[in-house]
Order: C-alpha cells, then structure tokens, then sequence
C-alpha cells in the first residue's frame, strides 16, 4: 500500500464516500476499524492515513479513540470532522463543545497559504455535521480556514504532516471537496495516480490463482452483475476448477432462470450447474414474516444445496459470491462503530460457520467499479447495466409471509414494470426499479364489480453505489401506463402507490 490510503473509520455515514472519491483520483484506499493497531499500520505501510468523520463526542466515555503513535509515525495525515477533533484531543489541543450541533452548508473562508487549500476557491460552500469544535492548536499548526460559525475550520502541520477539516470533503455538497482530496494525495503525500480497473483485474486474477491454488471453488451464481464478472473473473483466473451453480429459489424474476441459464452456457462459455429447488425454498419459508429470519433461512437453504453439489463433484476447499462493500456496510458493522442495518443473504444470511473458505474479491468494491471489471472483461453492456437484484430475492419484496400465488403476481407486476422502463428509455437512468406486494388489501371497482384486494408499491430510485439514494421523478404518462397495465394485467392486484422515500431514512429494498 506505499501508494495507498488507509482510511480507519469512526463510525461515519460518510466513511465509503472518502474510499471513492479517493478511487475516482485514480488511488487505491482500503478502510479498516479505528482501533487497528500501530503494528497492523506498520505492515499495511500506507502512504498516506485519513481518519473518517463519526457521531461520537472525544469526550464521550465509549467514544472511539486511536493509538497516539499513528500521529507520530510521519505518514501524511487527513483528520475529517471528528478526525480532526480526536487528532486535537489525541494531541494536547483544546476540545469543546460547539454550542449545538453545526449542521449543514458554510461558507469556508481561506485566511492563509495553504497547501491543503491550494487553488480552492475563496468562499466556497462546504458541507458542515459535528457537535464539537477545537478551541486552541499548537505553534507548528497553521490556522488556513474558517467558517462564520467555526473559527479553527482547517489546521495544517507541514511539520507533523499532519492536516485536519471540520468539514466534509469527501461529500457532494462540499463543492471544492475533490480538490481538497487531490492536494492531499498528491501534494501532500506525493502519491502516483495508478490504481485502475485493468490493474485490480490483474492483481486479483493473481491473487486468485495464489489463493485457490489447485483446488475447487465453487461460485454461488445469482445472475445478477456483481456474481456474474466474478465467474468470468475466476474462469480467467483457474479456468475449469470454477464450479459456478445457479439455484433456481423460486423468487427470480419472470422466466429468468431458464433466460439466465441459456445465456451463461451459450453466451458466456460458463459450465453451468442448474438446481432447481423452488419447492425446498418455499416449504422452508411457510408462514414465515420476519424479513431477518426469510435471508436467514434462505441464506442457509442456499448452503445446505451447495453443499449437496460438493457430494456430486468431490471435494470443494473454497466458496466463491459477488460481495460488495454496501452489503458489508449494511449487513455487519466490520469496519467500525457503524450499525447493523440488514442482512445480506451473502453476507449475514449464511451461517456462522462453514466447511468451505469464503472468497469474495469485490468486498471493497462498489457497483459501478465491479460494472467497470464486466465491461474490462468483455461482458455485454446489456448485462453489465442489469439493475441490482436482492440476494434473498422476491422474497423481500413480499412483504410478509410468502407463497406461490403472491409470487406470481409479483413476477407478473415486475414484468410490466421493467418492460415499460424499456419502452419508455428510462431503464438505464435509474439505479434500480422494482414492485413490492403490501401485506394490505383496498376497495376497487372493476366493471361492475367491486375489488378487495393487494395493493403494489413501484419503487424507483437513483443512486451512484447503492450507499445512498433519491427517489427518482418518474413522469406521469410512465406512471399511468404503469399502474394501468398491473392492475388490469394482474389478477390480484387492484391498486399501484409510488414510493417516493430517499435513503436515508428509507432503505432501497422494503425488506
């Protein structure tokens, strides 16, 4: 990592935003927890160290603290918002509270030469979240910025090498923020941008062959993007000991096990095992409404039927799935003192404890940087742009307890939809669209007759990485086109309502 950023994380929202906007200059970042260990740094031995934002106080008694040498070992340094207030506290300044909460957009005043702040626009908008500010700093900072409300709004330490904002930069609404990022990776820490897809490509068909070595692995194929490059990664990587399997849950879209099948064989040259175990999902999953205990139980029926093909071909040693970082985020607080949102199905939905070692080369990655490798790789624009598909499936997107009658007609509503993003040129300027079924039930009229039946929520959203999203303004001739082919297409279905929640506070799946 000489030519890489450790970002050690605090517990920010904003955390994986400082990791891309680092990619997007072309450098490698990796995040760990805040409490890694001044060995654990030494062996990483990072070129440059950027302490992320969080929601503690410095002065809280369980708020997270880092090792007072990481300060002191000469590696360049970025303190972002609590960063920089621990990076005070850590180091004798003056700490104090801000008087409420600074919430917000600022205007950042530029009151010194600074290299931090080279050729950033005076006054430009940035991006305030902290209930706490410094009051005091040392002879050898240098005070370079400042906002109306917060004095000590940048430090610098060309000594120390070490340089803080109260701010966050590595936000959109921070508008000089990419510029603020590159002076410290390049100005400051003198890092080279060459860190690209074509080079992780490479570095991980190498690291893959070194890991799997002669062995077996076998690859839980979904059919959505991120399984999908991976089996064409791994075929690159050891060829025919890739054992990809696709199981057939029953909670697939429409007629996509029998598409997808074909098109991994014909298409895409890979040696395919087919399952179709639909009635084993379903009888597992009777009566059950709890969204954790459906990814559990599907996460664990999934392994259960992986483990039935390792009996077939013989020993298997590793297991292969398209983890990105939003599922890790989301599904296990693994970098740092973030919560636990969901389970993932491949993540948090398989069991604790398996016979097989998990390879997931994508876990750092996001949707956009794993749909690059596709298209590096030579995988059809039309595949690499598939919106995103749940890992437990339909089965999050009935909300309540499952069975073959609401299935169908969510497949059915869901068809409808995607043929209509199609027709209507919006499917690839949406992030991800899809029909949820509501466990509710609403009076209609049709003909003469009057209804009582389930209502479909349409959920459409825009996002860059799926961490966050905005609800995306469909227009309404799309809208009524779509709500009028569900409902008089549908049997079952008798009312369609629009989901215009952002997330956060919402997340993009109801389940």
């Amino acid at each position: 990592m000489k030519n890489g950023v450790l970002i050690l994380d605090f517990g920010s929202q904003y955390t994986q935003l400082i990791a891309r906007r680092v990619r997007e200059q072309n450098v490698y970042s990796k995040i760990e927890p805040y409490h890694i260990d001044v060995e654990q740094v030494k062996a990483l031995s990072p070129g440059a160290i950027i302490l992320s934002g969080g929601p503690s106080s410095v002065y809280g008694d369980k708020s997270p603290k880092i090792a007072k040498k990481i300060l002191t070992m000469g590696i360049p340094l970025l303190g972002i918002c609590y960063g920089l207030q621990l990076i005070a506290y850590t180091s004798g300044m003056k700490v104090a509270p801000a008087g409420g909460r600074e919430y917000g957009l600022a205007n950042l005043v530029i009151v010194k030469k600074s290299n931090l702040l080279k050729n950033v626009k005076n006054n430009s908008k940035v991006w305030m979240s902290h209930g706490d500010k410094i009051t005091e700093y040392p002879d050898d900072f240098v005070l370079t910025g400042r906002t109306e409300n917060t004095e000590l709004a940048v430090i610098e330490s060309n000594k120390r090498k070490i340089f803080a904002v109260q701010f966050h930069p590595e936000v959109y609404h921070t508008e000089e923020g990419q510029k603020i990022i590159a002076n410290f990776l390049f100005n400051i820490a003198g890092l080279t941008p060459d860190w690209n897809m074509e080079n992780f490509i490479k570095s991980a068909i190498a690291d893959l062959r070194k890991k799997i070595g002669s062995e077996k692995i076998i690859l839980g194929l979904s059919g959505g993007v991120d399984s999908t490059v991976l089996a064409l990664l791994l075929k690159k990587a050891i060829g025919d000991r890739l054992i990809p399997v696709f199981i057939d849950n029953g909670l697939l879209r429409k007629n996509e096990y029998s598409d997808l099948m074909f098109s991994f064989k014909k298409n895409l040259g890979l040696n395919v095992i087919g399952i179709n175990a639909a009635d084993t999902f379903l009888q597992n999953l009777k009566n059950v409404r709890s969204p954790e205990k459906k990814r559990k139980i599907i996460g664990k029926t999934f392994i259960d039927i992986f483990s039935s093909v390792e009996q077939q071909i013989g020993k298997v040693v590793f297991f292969a799935q398209g983890t990105l970082y939003p599922d890790v985020i989301e599904s296990v607080s693994v970098k740092g003192p973030s919560a636990t949102i969901k389970s993932h199905h491949n993540v948090g939905g398989l069991p604790e404890k398996m016979n097989w070692k998990l390879i997931e080369p994508f876990k750092e990655l996001f949707k956009d940087e794993v749909r690059e490798i596709g298209r590096e790789i030579g995988l059809d624009e039309k595949f690499v742009m598939r919106h995103p598909f749940p890992g437990p499936g339909l089965a999050v997107r009935i909300l309540g307890s499952i069975n073959r009658e609401k299935i169908k007609k969510l497949q059915q509503a869901d068809a409808i939809l995607i043929e209509e993003l199609h027709n209507f040129d919006i499917y690839n300027k949406v992030w991800q669209a899809f029909v949820v079924i509501l466990p509710v039930r609403s009076v209609g009229v049709m003909g003469d007759m009057r209804t009582y039946e389930n209502v479909a929520a349409v959920r459409m959203v825009e996002s860059v990485d799926g961490m966050t999203a905005d609800w995306y303004p469909a227009g309404a001739e799309f809208l009524k086109k779509v709500a009028n082919r569900i409902v008089n297409e549908v049997k079952g279905i008798n009312r369609v309502v629009y989901d215009v929640t952002s997330k956060p506070p919402g997340t993009i799946e109801w389940e």
